[in-house]
């Protein structure tokens, strides 16, 4: 007897050899059958889909779900278009907090606002509280005099760290924005988080997560470095796992600054890792390790991507590396070499040149066939560096969301001939490259279908087109949020496609991404969220279809309360 059993629905399997079904067998957790192999099978629940549209669960390849959690509790800045709407909100959050509270907002984009919070301002909002302002890059932030001042920039015993720069006026002050590195300043003053919070963080974003269909999440950098929340991140997934509040299947990143030279036998080749020789691969279909990450440059936001040629029109020229180069190289060739998949940021071509360098550096030092090292964000990239991502089998993970919600301004600072490289596509598709599917959440909105509308369509907010020969089809972006981000960590035969043997994560939803018209891909309601048979989401919707014999699969856990940055 099935478990689970859909019928009357239009599914779109992802799977080449059976693209289209009607009925789908759950036994287990695992799709073991579809039409006419279990067709006449009984199950303990037949849920009739009336029709609509059923396609695999959805992969995010790069997301920052702690961070994404937390922001939900934080001061939204993500819709202010002006500076005085920021000064705005910080006094109305001020207002009757203790004098010593801090002010945590999140989301800011000064490229809407014309410029950054300056702490003068910020200090008058805020009655001289501390306050942080989050750049919606996560490579800049704004704060206050009173962070500047317990962060010892005020009286000259801190400055800008290897990497990061404390930005100052004519007359030497600091304007209270610190940019990439330098943010560790106000970071050192909070960090770590309790493992108890970050987990409710977790459950929050993961109610958000399961809402929007998405069944797998990579989440791009925990631990120490520039995102990370605690040395002992990792402990807070497992807490929230524990909980029953992890709705989604979870792949970690393990930042860079975690790894540290390991003594084992000269045998093993293991130089360098975290404790135990853990790596790549380990845990489980649940939670699980992924690549070792390491951040090489900054943002094209904040023009401190490195790039080959100066940034139009702005004093940060060329971009920074967020270290050494040859360290950097280093480091990613002795991950190779003790057994790590890497995923190396790089936005502008100059850092993509560095992470391409350093993985044939290591091919050449220790060849390891079909290992899916990866460029995240792969943002700028010349023609001439896309052979040696068919020659290195380097993975792109770009963010096409980007484009319509920040693209405008990329393509002021990279000119007309650079924006034809800019999150590029089909150039890798038709070099025979996948391309998974990601959003950098909450840096930009994280609904997969909101992410395939960019790829479709590649508008700006301004309505304009962004290096229109770079668009691929509705059918290649729902492939990049399914089988593709599933490849891309080695999953393909286990999810990402609804095929007999793969896990029985799906989503329900009201339309089909592949047949409606472009402009309404990111409006479909997402219905139901399935993981492993069981329903993560939606189950009062899926109550409302016609027809449910027998207790439908559930998770078991109350949603909790969370606003969606989508």
């Amino acid at each position: 007897m099935l478990d689970l059993k859909l019928r009357n629905a239009r599914i779109r399997t992802v799977d080449d050899r059976h693209p289209h079904a009607r009925t789908l067998g759950v036994l287990a957790g695992r799709i073991v059958g579809l039409d006419a192999t279990v067709e006449d099978l009984p199950a303990r629940t037949v849920l009739d889909c009336g029709g609509t549209v059923v396609v695999p669960g959805f992969g995010d390849a790069h997301n920052h779900m702690a961070w994404f959690g937390q922001s939900l509790d934080e001061l939204d800045l993500s819709t202010a278009t002006t500076l005085s709407q920021v000064y705005d909100a910080v006094a109305r959050r001020a207002a009757g907090l203790p004098a010593d509270a801090w002010i945590v907002g999140s989301g800011y984009d000064d490229t809407v606002m014309g410029g950054h919070p300056h702490r003068t301002e910020l200090d008058r909002a805020a009655g001289g509280r501390p306050v942080w302002l989050k750049h919606r890059s996560g490579h800049m932030c704004a704060v206050g005099s009173e962070v500047l001042r317990r962060a010892g920039v005020l009286d000259g015993t801190a400055d800008s760290p290897e990497g990061g720069v404390v930005v100052r006026d004519g007359d030497g002050a600091p304007t209270g924005l610190l940019q990439e590195r330098a943010q560790s300043l106000v970071t050192g003053l909070v960090m770590p988080y309790p493992v108890a919070d970050l987990a409710a963080a977790l459950g929050r974003a993961s109610a958000v997560y399961a809402a929007e269909g998405l069944t797998h999440v990579v989440e791009a950098g925990i631990g120490l470095g520039l995102i990370g929340r605690s040395p002992v991140e990792a402990a807070a997934y497992q807490l929230a796992r524990e909980r029953g509040t992890l709705r989604t299947r979870v792949e970690l990143m393990v930042a860079a600054d975690n790894l540290h030279a390991l003594r084992a036998h000269a045998d093993d080749g293991i130089t360098t890792g975290i404790d135990l020789g853990l790596r790549s691969g380990f845990g489980d279909d649940r939670l699980r390790l992924g690549p070792m990450k390491i951040w090489l440059d900054g943002s094209l936001i904040g023009r401190t991507a490195a790039v080959s040629e100066p940034f139009c029109g702005h004093d940060h020229a060329s971009g920074v590396y967020q270290g050494s180069p040859e360290e950097m190289r280093r480091l990613v060739v002795e991950a190779h070499r003790s057994g790590w998949r890497v995923a190396a940021h790089a936005i502008g071509d100059s850092a993509v040149d560095l992470a391409l360098d350093a993985f044939a550096e290591a091919q050449g030092v220790l060849p390891r066939p079909d290992v899916r090292h990866r460029i995240e964000h792969s943002a700028v990239v010349r023609p001439d560096q896309l052979e040696r991502y068919v020659e290195l089998g380097v993975v792109p993970v770009p963010q096409a969301r980007f484009l319509y919600d920040v693209g405008d301004s990329m393509s002021e600072g990279l000119g007309p001939d650079r924006t034809l490289w800019m999150y590029r596509h089909r150039s890798f598709l038709d070099r025979g490259i996948r391309v998974p599917g990601s959003s950098d959440r909450p840096v930009a909105p994280g609904a997969p279908l909101l992410g395939m509308q960019s790829m479709v369509e590649r508008l700006s907010r301004a309505g304009t087109v962004l290096a229109p020969d770079e668009r691929v089809s509705a059918e290649q972006a729902l492939r990049a949020y399914t089988v593709d981000a599933a490849w891309a960590s080695h999953d393909e035969d286990r999810r990402g496609s609804l095929t007999p043997g793969t896990y029985a994560d799906f989503v329900i939803l009201s339309d089909d991404p592949v047949t409606v018209d472009s402009h309404r891909i990111g409006a479909i309601d997402v219905l139901a969220t399935f993981v492993a048979g069981e329903c993560v989401h939606g189950a009062d919707a899926v109550g409302d279809l016609p027809t449910v014999n027998g207790p439908l699969p559930t998770a078991g856990t109350p949603r909790p309360d969370a606003r969606s940055h989508a």
